[in-house]
């Protein structure tokens, strides 16, 4: 029932008005409406809160000292293709300077968080009737893959800047270029040539859209992440 009540709202809340006559239809179909007793305008601004609380939420939980590195399930490690450059500078005693490292990645991400929060309101405020469809079909994260989809290429081109020029500031590409110069010094060893500037982005990307997914799994089926009255209001209507 929580997924049908989700249509209803994403359909009444974002649709235009030529759909009016498919949203009545609809509401009549499932039960929503007067019979539940919220007002259609109710149940729209139910579902556009509860899309901005989850972003809203994921953005401050990300966007702030420690939001990925203390975070296991986001925590930006050492690239996969370098590996093998870890384990050897760990094995001649340049551990810390890895671990500075990480660290360093990670407070990149945690000042680009930010940049999320209102490309996030602009993808919720253009969904359709259409986009409503997708999302009754899919999951417990169906609006997250809807984010994915709809703002992936602008978060990216807002992301970037900024963790350029953090990584610039913290000294993240000098450590990097430091410890691959020490890799390279071991004898035998051979390091890859690698973006990690755009290592960074991708992997803070993915860890805030994690988040998201929590955050909309949370709202669909915690009473307690439902934060203000419209959102109980409107969700505790099953």
């Amino acid at each position: 029932m929580m997924h049908r009540l989700l249509i209803s709202i994403i359909a009444i809340g974002l649709v235009a008005n030529p759909a009016s006559a498919q949203v009545d239809q609809l509401l009549k179909g499932l039960g929503v409406g007067q019979q539940s007793g919220l007002s259609e305008v109710k149940i729209g601004d139910g579902l556009k809160q509860a899309l901005q609380v989850a972003t809203e939420k994921s953005v401050s939980l990300t966007g702030r000292p420690n939001g990925y590195f203390s975070n296991a399930a986001i925590k930006i490690l050492m690239p996969e293709k370098l590996q093998t450059v870890e384990q050897g500078l760990r094995m001649v005693g340049y551990g810390p300077q890895v671990d500075q490292f990480v660290l360093s990645m990670n407070r990149a991400a945690e000042q680009a968080a930010p940049a999320a929060k209102q490309i996030f309101v602009d993808a919720i405020t253009s969904m359709s009737f259409d986009d409503a469809k997708k999302i009754l079909a899919g999951s417990d994260t169906a609006a997250t893959e809807f984010f994915k989809t709809k703002t992936t290429d602008k978060l990216t081109a807002a992301f970037k800047p900024v963790v350029d020029k953090t990584m610039a500031q913290t000294g993240v590409v000098q450590q990097y270029h430091a410890l691959i110069g020490r890799f390279d010094a071991i004898p035998f060893a051979k390091s890859q040539t690698f973006d990690i500037d755009g290592y960074v982005t991708n992997k803070a990307l993915d860890g805030l859209f994690h988040v998201v997914g929590e955050q909309e799994k949370l709202i669909r089926t915690n009473p307690a992440a439902r934060t203000t009255q419209l959102l109980r209001d409107v969700f505790a209507k099953k």
